[in-house]
């Protein structure tokens, strides 16, 4: 039996490349940019919530505001580890 390795139907545009199979490895981020990109996660989660509160979507508000600390939570977790970074001023 052969087996065709095809690319993927969907091709990464930008620098958003860690969902399409085949594509390149990223470089790991900092601890401080995971920190930032975890909290602008929470801050997304947050605005989404109020977005869909706003749209009378109750369920899903629900969701996202109950996603919204796991980002906050993991950030404080990364600041907590001794070889994560220093602490800030």
């Amino acid at each position: 039996m052969f087996i065709a390795i095809a690319r993927p139907a969907v091709e990464p545009i930008g620098p958003d490349v860690v969902a399409v199979p085949g594509s390149p490895a990223t470089a790991p981020l900092k601890p401080r940019a995971l920190h930032a990109r975890l909290l602008d996660n929470a801050a997304s989660r947050r605005m989404r919530a109020q977005e869909r509160r706003a749209a009378h979507r109750e369920e899903d508000a629900r969701y996202w505001f109950a996603a919204a600390p796991m980002a906050i939570r993991k950030a404080g977790e990364l600041r907590r580890e001794d070889h994560s970074f220093a602490p800030l001023p």
